[in-house]
């Protein structure tokens, strides 16, 4: 199902070719020559916006709806920046973590900095208007935003597919994430036929973006900024944060077995320790190659409370993404085998070239 390496030529990213080797030995538990770095771009947005001062819309959704003006933003945060490491420029379209909801209908609520689906499934009936529409506006606007960023991007920065929750989450909110708790102890089948709905559709999404991708040259990636030149994604469950093991079991596991298989690579997303409960599980699929471990913030940092569950995670055979702190990557690195390991820093561009020389002389 691997797809073979293809080199691509990016001013950015001078060094593609050797970074997408480390990236797809990561895939494989395995290391080149150190395990694989990703750098956040500190205050980039900050410095981003700085450059586009004087636009001004009517509502914010007007704002995120501007095209032009997200590659724009983009453009202005990539602008002088140094891509070291396996800090790959992405762009992605970007209108909330639930989009694929809104493509069956309804309509977003956008605000500063995400978005949220406004429930539409009051009582049961109304699910029968759910129907994947290919010319709904929100649809339209991502095929627009994707070819906008491929028309630009040749030689500059790779383009990405926007962040995609199916299945539960997706059902989640088109009923109401309060609302769908009741529903799955009160109302259960047809909870399922409201998750069946939204997994049923999920591939027509990936797949349609993904050939237009495929077809202009691009690897599989979006907002993680992990690249592959199959298909990959990002499956998750951010709604089994409120659910029991067994509701997971039950409602959560089998879309996720569904959604996997299709796919080249797999990375799972666990959105904090009220999804790590579910790793267990998670970590018997093995078309899953990955878990992206998110501590949360405030009592869940710093990283170091986890070890065990990382640890279980590297036991199991599958490789980890991991948010780091300066100061605790060393204390990690001593837990910790390299194999299988992608470390996410922030870190100013002075201190990168230092990181990377560390985290190579790392041995198990």
């Amino acid at each position: 199902m691997n797809e073979p390496f293809r080199s691509i030529e990016l001013e950015t990213k001078p060094d593609f070719d050797q970074c997408m080797q480390r990236i797809l030995a990561w895939y494989e538990q395995e290391i080149i020559d150190r395990p694989p770095i990703r750098f956040s771009a500190h205050n980039a947005e900050y410095n981003a916006a700085s450059t586009l001062r004087g636009r001004s819309w009517p509502d914010l959704e007007a704002k995120w709806m501007d095209a032009e003006f997200q590659l724009e933003f983009f453009l202005a945060s990539i602008a002088h920046r140094k891509f070291l490491a396996e800090t790959f420029p992405v762009y992605w379209p970007n209108l909330g973590p639930e989009i694929f909801s809104v493509l069956f209908g309804g309509e977003l609520i956008f605000q500063e900095v995400t978005s949220y689906y406004k429930p539409s499934v009051l009582q049961w009936s109304d699910a029968d208007r759910l129907q994947l529409d290919k010319e709904n506006r929100y649809f339209k606007k991502l095929e627009e935003m994707t070819y906008l960023a491929l028309s630009h991007c040749r030689g500059r920065f790779l383009v990405g597919y926007t962040d995609l929750h199916g299945g539960v989450d997706c059902a989640a909110a088109w009923r109401d994430p309060q609302q769908f708790c009741v529903d799955l102890l009160e109302s259960p089948q047809e909870a399922k036929a409201l998750i069946a709905k939204a997994a049923g559709e999920f591939q027509t999404v990936y797949d349609h973006f993904d050939a237009i991708l495929k077809a202009h040259g691009q690897p599989s990636v979006t907002w993680m900024g992990i690249p592959s030149f199959g298909k990959m994604h990002i499956p998750s469950c951010d709604f089994a944060s409120l659910l029991s093991k067994q509701q997971f079991e039950e409602f959560c596991l089998p879309v996720t077995q569904a959604e996997v298989k299709r796919m080249t690579h797999n990375i799972f997303h666990v959105d904090g320790k009220g999804v790590a409960k579910n790793l267990p599980r998670l970590l018997e699929i093995p078309q899953i190659n990955g878990i992206q471990y998110v501590q949360g913030v405030g009592d869940d940092q710093p990283i170091m409370q986890w070890i065990r569950d990382l640890q279980m995670i590297q036991q199991a055979g599958k490789s980890l993404v991991v948010d780091i702190a300066l100061d605790e990557l060393a204390p990690f690195m001593e837990a910790m085998k390299p194999e299988g390991i992608l470390l996410c820093l922030e870190a100013e561009e002075d201190l990168q070239p230092q990181i990377i020389r560390q985290v190579a002389r790392w041995r198990a």
